[in-house]
Formats: structure tokens, sequence, C-alpha cells
């Protein structure tokens, strides 16, 4: 039979709920986003050391590298939509479209535009000091990812996703 909600039981409902006490935001896919985000970019100070020997806290803060962070970031939201909507709601067709837009933009656009700016630079430095575009400030050449960051950064969302869904904190 199909139950009817009165108005005093909804009311009810709403205040249990809202009564809860909670320090962490409630939207469970939104936080999982800036984790992964986070966490990905945090990591980038070690894959770069590992890399390249030095340590440069300033990767923290820029795009390209190992793990790709907007990679985390929209696999962690699809994941995270998945877990709490299910895999048949619209949000999470969204999620995961935006996904796939995202990431394959990351390989293919941006890597491309990264590969091409390292050229230039290197094209500029080989010019004599008298030219006019000798001393222009070389352009930003850690745009894209490769393939490797890209299935990394989206494990890393995967994993930052299914592992804050079973947080104790979360009240869904």
């Amino acid at each position: 039979m199909n139950e009817v909600m009165t108005a005093a039981d909804a009311s009810s409902s709403l205040r249990n709920y809202s009564s809860q006490p909670s320090l962490a935001p409630s939207n469970f896919p939104l936080v999982s986003a800036f984790l992964a985000c986070t966490i990905a970019q945090f990591l980038k100070i070690f894959t770069h050391w590992f890399k390249e020997r030095k340590w440069d806290s300033r990767r923290m803060l820029s795009s390209g590298g190992m793990p790709s962070s907007h990679s985390a970031t929209v696999t962690a939201l699809a994941v995270a939509i998945g877990i709490q909507e299910g895999p048949g709601g619209s949000a999470f067709a969204i999620a995961v479209i935006l996904a796939c837009v995202v990431m394959y933009d990351a390989t293919g656009v941006r890597l491309h535009a990264g590969r091409q700016a390292e050229l230039l630079n290197q094209i500029v430095c080989e010019l004599p000091p008298e030219h006019p575009v000798a001393n222009v400030r070389p352009l930003r050449d850690s745009l894209g990812h490769t393939p490797l960051q890209v299935v990394a950064g989206a494990l890393l969302g995967g994993v930052i996703a299914y592992l804050t869904s079973n947080s104790p904190q979360r009240t869904i």
C-alpha cells in the first residue's frame, strides 16, 4: 500500500535530521572531490622529488605532473555521486561525462600545448640577445598530463571517494 506522509511527520523528520550536530560538511561528493584534489596536489611535491631529485613546493599549486589533480577531482566527484545516489541517476551521468571530457582534455589539448610551449621556449633561448623576443618570459610548459598521470589521478580520486564514503562522520 502507498503510505502518505503528513506535514507533522515531515517536519518531525526534518527536525531530527537537522538537529544532528556535525563539524564536517554534509555534501559528500563535494568533500570527496576537494579532498582528492588536495591530496593529488600535495603528492606532486614528492613525485617531482622522485623524478628530479629536488624539492619544489611550488608544484603543489601548479598544473601538470603526477598525479593529475584534475582527474582525481572529477573521478572522486563521479564515484561519490555514484555511491550516494546510485549509478542510474542523472547526476552520476553528468559527472561521468564531465570526468571523461576533463581527462581527455588533459591528455590531448593541454599536453600538446605544453609540448609546444617547451619547443617555443627552446627556440627563444637560441635567439641572439638583440632579437625583439629574446627577453620574453618563458611560457609555462607543464600544462597537461601523460596518460599514466591521468590514470594515477583517476585511481587516487576513486580510492579517496570510496574511503570517505565509509567514513563514520558521513551523514546522508
